[in-house]
């Protein structure tokens, strides 16, 4: 004979049908019961087997039981109670107990048991791990009686997969005759949901110390498991949210934490622009209708988020809407199915309403976002897949979680403003398009930093006398509107000493004295080093094509001749702008036409994973390739050395092409110092220009030619020299002399012999001025050449 097994399932009838009714499963105590065997049943309707002409239907419920007649292979009825599981993949599982159904034999060891007066559930399994008694607490627990189920394995009376691995716990501690516990999860009734419950396994045993059976008791830690959750969600909480200063992503933390572990779809909805103020927050309760904007959504639908609007849309919410109850009264906002109609909740949009019918929506919370006394909006928590409606106990771990979010997000609206305030003021400060200039084409390109605020990086290319350009490149030390402010007090600094001409060394001291007294108007002397600045400042002449440089603790210039290989610019370094020390020292470099000239700050090369040396070497190479416009090669510098996330700095690059000007565009004449010598001088520039054709112009080049030279005749040194350039757009006189006395412009009184020349030469040319040279000063006199222009 075959050996019994002691956990041979034979003792009970089991039965699985699939979601179309069919049979796909058939045991043999399936075929005990009823006399079929497998390969008659199996893949037939289960109806086939019902006596009568009645066919129930398949139950809803998740377990079910009932009394059901069913047809013998010979014909004659069988009356059986059943107990319907949901099994997996769409499918039913239908037990019946055929054995146990008796009363307990008082001899037994597992009759003597006395356990049944425990308020603890407790189940007594033989050694076929089949259900022998039970107590009221468990009957309750199972809401199914104990003649009912005795016979069933734990597996068949449970009918999900926990009851599979409880069972297999329970064969161990049967083998091994020691005790076991272990957690599961069972519903909790018409609540829903589910309860935590400790299984304590203990054997049974008889007067010999053989082992009878096994004893299971439940023990509820539900209480206990929920709070650990509410803690575990809130820890979380404070760790996930916040991790950056952007309001979105802040946003969307809050929703990730708490989906699914607290709903099946959260929208975090922010005032709209309108509603805010200039901080990024309401001053007291909004009033009704609120425009909301969905900041963010998450669902435990994929890709779908189940609920509209989506994110970035701006929604009008009317006073009787959820959101705008909970916004106007600053209270929480608790809705269920068991308290309301969800359909009133919804009533202000139809299609709302129909959404919520669809997924079965039975309960919402709309919790206020609020930080510093300020409305930021609302955050809306829905449940339908999630059976148990949101209770009080969920409503303050919500309003929890939430009040943490509202301060990151109230932090982030704040950073968030004050970093679009400075970075409007930089860009407003700086140059929105270069000048075009006869000495250098250029092109310039401002990134602010992305994860910290804005920084003070500044360029600026200034045309100066005798068609030179200065090219200036400056950072600020610090970061937000102070270090803009600061940014366009030097930028506007180094633009009024830029006029005067002043040599790059000279205006360096002058800027260095600008700061030293700007830090001393912070009032502490600790914050000098906060109003600090680095600077370099470089003057190209197009004539000489001469480059005189200074800078002060900025970084080098990188400096790319046609054809040559790229290379830092050797200058001294200087000291930062406010820090003292020694005096500031210039380089002067010969430029062939068409050199390529970089100026930048520091973010830009230590952007490349904080490695200067390494930064440079790239953006050397870049330059070199340097064939292309210039934004072309900006735009290849910014690509190559800058992460694709964005500069962990400011980064301010200017980039500048040197151009020449041709010898035959200059004429320069030496004037004795006989005021009867003017008159040939004026004949000489008057054929000068009729050669550039220029005779448009000879008039009032005439007569501006003749009141300079005539006042470094009469006030000035000699030796004298007359210059004069052009280009396309312009004409410049330049007489110099070796005298250091400036002129200046005067109004001449009725009855004065002179002084009307200076005030003749201002009204006839676009501007006028003189600057200090080693030898002497320089007046110089600019004609325009465009007639549109004048």
């Amino acid at each position: 004979m075959r050996p019994v097994d002691p956990f041979d399932d034979a003792a009970t009838a089991r039965a699985v049908v699939d979601a179309h009714g069919v049979l796909v499963e058939w045991n043999e105590g399936a075929q005990r019961l009823l006399g079929w065997a497998p390969g008659e049943v199996l893949g037939r309707p289960a109806a086939d087997l019902v006596a009568g002409e009645a066919r129930p239907a398949l139950p809803d419920e998740p377990r079910s039981q009932g009394t059901v007649t069913l047809r013998h292979r010979d014909g004659h009825d069988v009356r059986v109670w059943v107990l319907i599981h949901h099994w997996k993949a769409d499918s039913w599982l239908l037990v019946t107990p055929l054995e146990g159904g008796g009363p307990p034999d008082p001899g037994d060891a597992l009759s003597a048991a006395r356990l049944l007066q425990s308020p603890c559930p407790v189940a007594l399994y033989d050694e076929r791990l089949r259900l022998r008694r039970m107590n009221g607490a468990m009957a309750e627990l199972l809401r199914v009686p104990e003649e009912r189920l005795r016979g069933l394995r734990l597996s068949e009376i449970d009918g999900r997969p926990d009851g599979e691995d409880i069972e297999r716990h329970m064969r161990q501690v049967f083998t091994s005759g020691l005790g076991h516990d272990m957690r599961t999860y069972l519903p909790m009734g018409e609540g829903g949901g589910a309860g935590a419950w400790l299984a304590s396994m203990s054997p049974i045993t008889d007067a010999d110390g053989q082992v009878r059976g096994v004893c299971v008791a439940a023990h509820d830690f539900s209480e206990y498991y929920r709070a650990r959750e509410r803690l575990q969600l809130v820890n979380e909480a404070s760790v996930t949210i916040g991790t950056t200063l952007d309001v979105t992503r802040t946003a969307e933390e809050l929703a990730d934490v708490c989906v699914p572990a607290l709903a099946d779809f959260v929208g975090v909805n922010l005032l709209a622009g309108d509603e805010q103020d200039g901080d990024g927050g309401r001053a007291g309760p909004p009033r009704a209708p609120v425009a909301l904007r969905r900041c963010a959504v998450r669902s435990v639908v994929p890709g779908d988020p189940g609920i509209v609007p989506g994110p970035g849309q701006v929604e009008v919410y009317p006073a009787s809407s959820p959101e705008a109850v909970c916004l106007t009264t600053g209270r929480s906002l608790l809705l269920s199915r068991q308290l309301d109609d969800p359909k009133k909740w919804l009533a202000w949009n139809p299609r709302l309403g129909s959404l919520a019918s669809e997924l079965g929506i039975h309960s919402m919370m709309a919790v206020p976002l609020r930080a510093r006394g300020t409305a930021l909006g609302v955050t809306v928590f829905v449940r339908w897949r999630q059976s148990a409606p949101f209770t009080a106990d969920d409503v303050l771990l919500a309003e929890e979680v939430t009040a943490r979010a509202a301060i990151c997000i109230d932090n982030a609206r704040r950073y968030s403003h004050e970093r679009e305030t400075a970075l409007a003021l930089q860009r407003s400060l700086l140059p929105e398009h270069l000048p075009r200039t006869a000495a250098v084409d250029a092109a310039c390109r401002y990134l602010p930093a992305t994860r910290i605020g804005v920084g003070g990086d500044w360029f600026d290319v200034i045309p100066l006398s005798g068609m030179r350009v200065a090219l200036v490149v400056g950072d600020v030390v610090g970061r937000g509107v102070q270090a803009s402010a600061t940014m366009g007090r030097l930028r506007t600094a180094v633009r009024t000493l830029a006029d005067i001409d002043l040599a790059p060394d000279e205006l360096l001291t002058h800027l260095d004295d600008l700061v030293v007294r700007m830090s001393g108007e912070a009032g502490d002397t600790s914050s000098a080093a906060a109003v600090g600045a680095t600077c370099l400042y470089a003057v190209y002449d197009p004539i000489s094509r001469r480059c005189t440089l200074a800078r002060a603790g900025h970084p080098a210039p990188v400096l790319v001749p046609p054809g040559g290989p790229a290379r830092s610019v050797e200058l001294p370094s200087g000291r930062a702008l406010g820090t003292g020390g020694l005096p500031f020292e210039s380089a002067v470099l010969d430029l062939a036409e068409g050199s390529l000239m970089s100026f930048h700050t520091d973010g830009l090369l230590e952007s490349h994973d904080g490695d200067a040396v390494a930064g440079h070497r790239l953006l050397c190479e870049a330059l070199t390739a340097h064939s292309g416009s210039l934004d072309e090669i900006c735009d290849r510098v910014i690509e190559t050395l800058l992460p694709a996330g964005g500069a962990a700095d400011d980064v301010a690059l200017l980039v500048a092409r040197t151009r020449g000007l041709p010898d035959s565009q200059v004429a320069t004449w030496d004037i004795p110092a006989d005021p009867a010598l003017v008159a040939p001088v004026r004949k000489q520039v008057l054929d000068r220009l009729a050669e550039w054709g220029l005779e448009e112009v000879a008039f009032i080049t005439e007569l501006v030619v003749s009141e300079l030279v005539t006042n470094a005749i009469r006030y000035g040194l000699p030796p004298i020299r007359l210059r004069l350039i052009h280009d396309e757009a312009q004409l410049i006189c330049e007489v110099s002399d070796a005298s250091h006395t400036a002129p200046h412009l005067r109004r001449a009184k009725t009855w004065d012999e002179g002084g009307r020349g200076l005030l003749l030469v201002a009204q006839l040319t676009r501007r006028w001025g003189s600057r200090h040279t080693s030898e002497g000063k320089t007046i110089w006199a600019e004609l325009s050449l465009d007639r549109d222009a004048d």
